[in-house]
């Protein structure tokens, strides 16, 4: 007879999301994940796996069910500069307000942490993706830009700058400070030709 579950691996899955990502994996044990979830060690282990691939399988859902649509609605919006400003803008929003507020970004704050090559795999796709959707807004501003600039670049230092408001926010920096800084880096890359 097979084993019934009682109770939602996806939803069980979303609190131990939120908990590593408030807390991170180094600092959470599996009596944390107990008591968040209110499973017993056995139902956890029989059904993720170990802590480990309890945190791999919580940092895929992160990144596929937050970051991915992000990256995906910066890709596709086709403004240019102002579709990289508006990826800034929500990022400071849901870093400095709301439920998440000074949670920082899950993969931001992994980066942080020792990473087994599961982790730095995903790592590496969410840092790849992010670079890859700030390069296509850039490649729409064109003529936008200034003169000259080097577009690979360009994308790479503006994902630095994601994961540097990601741990700002994390350690209490205010938004009207992130958004200075993003507004800076935006302005260094415009055009000034009249």
């Amino acid at each position: 007879m097979p084993d019934v579950k009682h109770f939602d691996p996806d939803a069980v899955l979303e609190q131990v999301e939120r908990l590593f990502w408030r807390c991170g994996a180094a600092t959470t044990g599996i009596a944390e994940v107990v008591a968040a979830t209110g499973l017993s060690r056995s139902s956890l282990y029989a059904t993720y796996g170990g802590k480990q691939d309890l945190y791999v399988k919580a940092l895929r859902r992160y990144v596929e069910r937050r970051s991915e649509p992000m990256f995906r609605t910066l890709t596709d919006d086709g403004r240019g500069l102002p579709a990289v400003a508006a990826f800034f803008d929500a990022l400071i929003e849901a870093r400095c307000t709301g439920d998440y507020a000074r949670w920082g970004c899950m993969a931001a704050n992994a980066h942080a942490e020792p990473a087994d090559p599961q982790v730095r795999d995903l790592l590496d796709r969410h840092h790849g993706m992010l670079r890859a959707a700030l390069r296509a807004a850039l490649e729409t501003a064109g003529d936008h830009l200034r003169p000259g600039l080097d577009l690979d670049a360009t994308a790479e230092s503006l994902t630095l700058l994601a994961y540097g408001v990601n741990v700002r926010s994390r350690a209490g920096a205010e938004a009207a400070a992130l958004r200075r800084g993003v507004t800076a880096a935006l302005d260094a890359l415009r055009c000034t030709a009249p």
